[in-house]
């Protein structure tokens, strides 16, 4: 027996739709497309959505195919639009299971990856990045998600240590993460009471956005969604058998506690990632969850991929949305995740009352 679910048991009942079948995955993948179809076609410049499918089949090593693009054209796709559209699918995937796992680990349907401070982490970062002028950068070489990504980790290891002085169980951690966030808060105001000049520049990145310089931002992101991704799938049946408490995962050979510090350091590491290149988007790892659950069912093993998949598919639509409403202005995105997000939160909490975590 692992802590990875690599141990038999009856098979999951009280699970709904344990497996992953055939016509769901198809059906996410096909969301995915068309919101990647969509996004690269819809701007400025209206591209034909069959041109763009075959400049992306065009990009499949061995497989060559005209798409009949002016080099103008071609450029807009693959050098401006594509690489926004990958970096908003490891974003949103990130979020979305990243906010999937934190509600299996802590049996909480309103846990989000910015549950223990994150975001205030991260905003204190930028905040701190801004106002200091460490100097300019793009991908790689911007320090803003640099001291952004630091500052999430901190707020995550002062939570957890904070935590544990409460006796380390899962309701000390969450006031502890509550905690840190209203400390960071406050002091993030106090810098920017301290550097109004600033203040535009600050609120710009708080509130969101997937925007590139290329395929840079891309390549800092990815290896973060990977290992979150990989390692969290691992545990999704874990998360399951933690589903019904502690006692009975351990009775099966499990260890909670390691489990759950598992998942939520995992999940965290990710969250900041994405948090640090996108800024502080919110609703994404509740909107998503959510309605996968109640589309699919509760189990772990279904759950945790199709937020991969529909998580990214939203996001894009999103960014598509925060790019097209006020053109040529450009809305921030986390204005638009709000804009869906705030009522269906309050969906979630009127119908929380009758789940069993």
């Amino acid at each position: 027996m692992t802590d990875t679910g690599e141990f038999v048991v009856a098979e999951d009942e009280g699970l709904q739709g344990s497996r992953l079948t055939a016509r769901a995955l198809v059906g996410a993948l096909t969301v995915v497309v068309g919101a990647v179809v969509a996004s690269l076609t819809i701007g400025p410049v209206d591209i034909a959505p069959l041109r763009v499918l075959a400049e992306l089949i065009d990009r499949i090593p061995g497989v060559h195919l005209d798409s009949g693009l002016s080099t103008t054209h071609a450029a807009i796709v693959n050098e401006i639009r594509l690489p926004r559209v990958v970096l908003g699918l490891l974003v949103g995937a990130t979020l979305s299971v990243t906010g999937a796992a934190y509600q299996g680990a802590f049996r909480n349907p309103l846990a989000d990856p910015y549950l223990l401070g994150i975001a205030a982490g991260a905003g204190l970062g930028a905040t701190i990045a801004i106002t200091s002028d460490v100097g300019d950068g793009a991908g790689m070489l911007d320090p803003i998600p640099i001291v952004a990504f630091a500052g999430a980790l901190v707020a995550v290891v002062i939570s957890y240590a904070a935590g544990h002085l409460g006796g380390r169980t899962t309701v000390s951690l969450v006031l502890a993460g509550v905690a840190v966030a209203s400390f960071l808060t406050a002091a993030q105001t106090y810098v920017l009471q301290s550097n109004t000049d600033v203040i535009r520049e600050v609120y710009s990145w708080i509130l969101g956005r997937i925007a590139t310089s290329g395929w840079s931002e891309v390549a800092l992101m990815l290896p973060y969604f990977v290992v979150t991704c990989v390692v969290v799938m691992l545990y999704g049946r874990a998360l399951d058998v933690l589903a019904v408490g502690d006692e009975e995962a351990a009775a099966l050979g499990l260890n909670p506690r390691r489990i759950r510090t598992t998942v939520v350091v995992v999940s965290s590491l990710g969250a900041a990632a994405a948090v640090a290149v996108a800024g502080l988007i919110g609703f994404v790892g509740i909107i998503v969850p959510h309605t996968v659950r109640l589309a699919f069912g509760t189990s772990h093993r279904v759950l945790l991929p199709l937020c991969i998949l529909l998580g990214g598919a939203f996001m894009v639509l999103a960014d598509l949305a925060a790019r097209t409403v006020l053109e040529p202005a450009e809305l921030p995105i986390g204005v638009v995740t709000a804009f869906l997000g705030a009522p269906f939160f309050v969906l979630v909490l009127r119908s929380s009352r009758r789940e069993v975590w």
